[in-house]
């Protein structure tokens, strides 16, 4: 038995070797957020994999077969590698505890519907205009109500993808022939109060009951942890209490979104729901997320799956 693993037996008289919790991953750069996770389960005296891609035939045959089996599951792969598939609906057919459900994550990929869910929820957005995709109705009046500096954004657009500032009709046509199958939305260009000498734009990370805003630089997308002092200099506390109504929206236990406090002094949310997260560490990307952050996601990973696994707590 290797050292990651603790055996059972069950009814039927066959061995199962189960590990309290499996991550799932295929992207070379979460390497070391894997490793991180890694050494919080040790600290706790948790059992972890990793399934890589190589790993994943035989893991897969065991799971099925009964022989091999996970307390709870983290997909970081199956967005990218659909073979990766087969194992998220072996977990959730065996009715593992899930981090991130992809039913769930796949839903706030949609930024329309998260749009509609916050605005449901009472959440602060930016005015916004919803259009239907260009293949389903090409031609769309622009809206009346559309004046001043613009971003235009489809729907599932990822990493950036397709989001531009537009300044009338004709790039807003042009934008959406290039995505023909995705609803787009236009939303009014936030203009973020500046504060200590920086915008106020901020990129707030969420992991299991846990809010960590960062300051966020929109052009260098370089992040910079918000401070105890400056939460209660500037009073960002607000920055906290829009991080735990998402979670309550969207559902998800791992997850970012920007945010920005405008000239009015308005906290906006402007990008609803990132998942997955980058957790490329700063210390190897200058754009990643702080290292001592990504630590302690990973130690808030860890000590839920302790909770769920040796103290059968729910989280």
């Amino acid at each position: 038995m290797r050292d990651f693993e603790r055996e059972m037996w069950i009814e039927s008289g066959v061995r199962v070797k189960t590990v309290d919790l499996a991550v799932a991953w295929n992207w070379d750069c979460d390497r070391p957020f894997v490793e991180m996770i890694r050494e919080a389960c040790a600290r706790r005296g948790l059992s972890m994999m990793d399934i890589t891609p190589e790993d994943l035939p035989g893991i897969l045959e065991r799971a099925r077969g009964g022989e091999w089996s996970c307390r709870v599951f983290f997909d970081r792969a199956s967005d990218w590698d659909e073979d990766f598939e087969a194992l998220v609906e072996w977990a959730r057919e065996a009715g593992v505890f899930r981090l991130n459900p992809t039913e769930r994550a796949r839903a706030a990929w949609d930024k329309v519907a998260m749009h509609r869910r916050f605005a449901i929820a009472g959440l602060p957005t930016p005015p916004t205009w919803i259009l239907p995709p260009w293949e389903e109705q090409p031609e769309v009046e622009w809206p009346e109500e559309a004046s001043g500096a613009l971003i235009a954004k489809p729907a599932f657009g990822g990493g950036g993808e397709g989001v531009e500032r537009i300044t009338g009709p004709e790039d807003l046509a042009a934008l959406r022939a290039t995505f023909p199958d995705q609803p787009f939305l236009i939303q009014r260009y936030v203009r973020p109060r500046q504060l200590g000498g920086r915008p106020a734009w901020f990129r707030v990370l969420y992991a299991v009951d846990t809010v960590f805003p960062c300051w966020w630089d929109p052009e260098t997308h370089r992040y910079t942890p918000v401070t105890e002092a400056e939460r209660k200099a500037f009073e960002l506390h607000p920055l906290w209490i829009l991080g735990h109504r998402i979670a309550e929206v969207c559902g998800l236990h791992l997850f970012s979104s920007e945010i920005a406090l405008d000239e009015k002094g308005r906290f906006l949310c402007i990008d609803y729901v990132n998942d997955p997260i980058d957790t490329r560490p700063q210390s190897l990307v200058p754009e990643g997320v702080p290292d001592g952050i990504l630590q302690q996601i990973a130690d808030r990973i860890a000590e839920a799956v302790f909770r769920r696994t040796l103290c059968r707590s729910s989280w």
